[in-house]
């Protein structure tokens, strides 16, 4: 079968997608830029890529007309409170009529469970893109999940971040609410389960896990998985936006998607829509159990995607084209370069480990000032990592920064930061060969925004002196611990 793909460089498409390939489908992956998708070659072969933004329906109007089935993985959670409703009902409506203009007869999309009264804005968008995606020609099918537990999942990564950082946790009333957790495993099943089957068409699906819990159990039970003694002292006075500043200040989420967390936290969320086990008969796996396999992939450098890699939560809201390419005019730069006689590969290689856990090299303590500046201004701060510790592709997170290219064979990392900056900024490094040396080269890029930009730039002038100064020679002599030095 041909199938549509939207979302497939998102946390579940890059998931469903290797799976949808094995099973012999052909899929058209509809995205916004194609870069972003790394595939082994026995894989991309059976791809085809249409690069589209689903916000703009005229990009629609050459989708292929022989599809079969389409998965509709979207959601604007990352953007404005204020706009995520809006958003989300102008792509649903511009993807059914584009869909209508198909063969599609089979349409799948992943809500989010809705049964509670006085639901959040958040999951009454959700439950608006169902009715617009049930009034296509298309039969749908809607799976309706609580919080998906896998490793890079937002959910995931934020319970992590409250259980392994605070030994004691002071917390909303909303942690008695009760959830039925799945594991990312079973929601891919489910996905690739129903493709197709008529007894699913037309139908609406809660999924869950085997396991009812409340946050506050789902906390205690994650930090008995990391062998965490924590204590949680429960308060009925934090406000919503009290509790979304403190999700955001602990955890690696950015406000807004703190703030919409928060805001759905008070829906009770577990399974009364049965029927799915009847056409996707599954074993189900505990919570404890998919926590642990969470931390099994991570052991393993085994990330397959991460939340934190969607552009929906970044500030670059369009093509990573329009960033690649770096402003000349009306910039302010810091340029270095050192010639170096070790294997370009053991630099190379270094580069590629900037940030996450290994951090930024020189006098890490001012990256992590500037991190909790950046929270503080409500940006996205240091706490997102990196998804695997020596892999990059364009659209990884990395920190406050965004990979816009990484291309190891021409010796090229470019970076677009994503802190709150008076201007825009990029952070380049470019390995070349001159008169018989390897050398590397960093670039500093900001393009200030007024006075005030220029201002900024010359008052932390002193700090880049030292800290990208000091940055470049670590890079070029750093050795991991514990092995030898080879010299070329």
């Amino acid at each position: 079968m041909k199938i549509l793909l939207t979302g497939a460089n998102g946390y579940i498409g890059r998931r469903l997608l290797p799976v949808l390939i094995i099973q012999g489908h052909n899929v058209v992956c509809l995205v916004r830029d194609k870069r972003r998708i790394q595939l082994e070659e026995n894989l991309a072969s059976k791809v085809e890529f249409y690069e589209a933004d689903l916000q703009y329906s005229e990009q629609l109007e050459n989708l292929p007309k022989d599809i079969d089935a389409a998965y509709y993985l979207i959601h604007s959670l990352g953007s404005s409170s204020k706009s995520f409703s809006k958003l989300e009902k102008e792509t649903a409506t511009n993807f059914v009529e584009a869909i209508n203009k198909t063969d599609c007869k089979h349409i799948i999309y992943l809500s989010g469970i809705s049964n509670d009264e006085g639901l959040s804005d958040h999951l009454s968008s959700r439950k608006n893109v169902e009715g617009i995606l049930q009034n296509a020609k298309a039969s749908a099918s809607v799976l309706r999940a609580a919080i998906i537990i896998g490793s890079g999942g937002a959910s995931f990564e934020i319970i992590r971040d409250l259980v392994e950082k605070l030994p004691i946790m002071v917390a909303p009333k909303w942690l008695k609410t009760k959830c039925q957790p799945i594991a990312i495993r079973n929601v891919i099943q489910y996905l690739s389960g129903v493709l197709m089957k008529e007894k699913a068409f037309n139908q609406v699906f809660d999924i869950g896990g085997p396991d009812i819990l409340t946050y506050r159990k789902m906390l205690l039970t994650f930090a008995e998985v990391r062998q965490l003694k924590r204590f949680i002292i429960t308060l009925p006075v934090l406000t919503p936006r009290l509790s979304s500043y403190w999700f955001h200040f602990v955890t690696s989420t950015s406000y807004k998607i703190a703030s919409s967390l928060v805001d759905s936290m008070k829906n009770e969320v577990i399974v009364k829509n049965k029927g799915i086990n009847e056409i996707v008969p599954l074993e189900l796996i505990s919570y404890k159990e998919a926590v642990q396999l969470a931390f099994d992939r991570i052991a393993q450098n085994e990330v397959v995607s991460s939340w934190k890699d969607a552009l929906a939560s970044s500030k670059i809201n369009t093509s990573l084209l329009d960033f690649v390419q770096i402003p000349v005019h009306g910039c302010l730069f810091d340029k270095r370069s050192k010639t170096f006689d070790r294997p370009t590969s053991e630099v190379l290689k270094n580069v590629w480990s900037l940030g996450g856990e290994r951090g930024w090299y020189y006098w890490n303590f001012l990256w992590k000032i500037r991190g909790y500046m950046d929270k503080a201004l409500g940006g996205v701060g240091l706490r997102r990592g990196r998804r695997s510790p020596d892999h990059l592709v364009a659209g990884d997170s990395l920190d406050f920064w965004r990979v816009l290219v990484a291309d190891k064979k021409e010796g090229r990392l470019l970076l677009y930061a994503e802190m709150k900056l008076p201007g825009e900024a990029w952070l380049e490094f470019r390995f070349s060969r001159e008169e018989g040396e390897n050398k590397l080269t960093q670039t500093a890029t900001f393009r200030p925004h007024g006075l005030l930009g220029r201002l900024y730039w010359y008052s932390i002038y002193i700090f880049h002196e030292f800290i990208f100064n000091g940055m470049l020679d670590k890079i070029i002599n750093y050795k991991e611990p514990g092995k030898e030095e080879t010299v070329a």
